[in-house]
């Protein structure tokens, strides 16, 4: 000490320095701080916004239960004998020829499909009710150039109205009609041909 006295510009240099250092020290502290503060509310903010564990939990049992349904569907299918068959019955494929013959010299741009899910051309944001109609076909679609389904058609067969038929043709108009698309039906015995060209004509603009 005696001797820092009898040098003072040492003496002055030396305190700075060590005010420099304690400075440098303290802000070295503060920084520390400040990171572990930050990670801190990193980490809170991410176990507020981000999915927890039981939510991760749950969409892993999903996917394991889906995963094993579909391995037992493949067993089964695996398993089983499949065999080939029409589309149509003998009496809705009459109906389908003309109905496609009558389409395309009306509209060659215009299609006819048969047996579509109104689930393939129908959504809902309900989905209670698009469940209600998904599975739920109708006999023949009119199809325009946009690929969009413009007119539903239904055919009437002999015993068509037997059962819960009249309850599931209620469903399909309802939705139908929700959808702004057209629903027609054609009876067996009393739609002749003429009769179906002529609802074409007026169904399907020309072309």
């Amino acid at each position: 000490m005696e001797l820092l006295q009898d040098h003072p510009l040492a003496f002055v240099i030396v305190l700075v320095l060590g005010a420099i250092i304690g400075m440098a020290v303290e802000r070295f502290v503060e920084t520390q701080d400040k990171e572990r503060r930050k990670a801190y509310w990193r980490g809170r903010n991410a176990r507020k916004n981000g999915p927890n564990l039981k939510t991760i939990e749950r969409a892993e049992r999903k996917q394991a239960i889906a995963a094993d349904f579909s391995t037992n569907q493949l067993k089964t299918v695996m398993a089983a004998a499949f065999d080939s068959r029409p589309l149509l019955n003998r009496p809705e494929a009459k109906v389908f020829l003309a109905l496609d013959q009558a389409v395309i010299s009306r509209n060659s741009g215009w299609q006819v499909m048969a047996q579509v899910s109104l689930g393939e051309f129908l959504s809902s944001k309900d989905k209670d009710a698009y469940l209600a109609i998904n599975s739920k076909r109708v006999d023949f679609a009119l199809m325009d150039e946009n690929c969009c389904v413009i007119h539903a058609l239904e055919y009437q067969g002999n015993g068509h109205h037997q059962g819960t038929a009249a309850a599931r043709d209620a469903v399909k108009k309802e939705a139908l009609r929700k959808a702004g698309i057209g629903y027609h039906e054609i009876v067996a015995g009393h739609t002749t041909p003429a009769e179906l060209r002529a609802l074409v004509e007026k169904l399907v603009p020309g072309g």
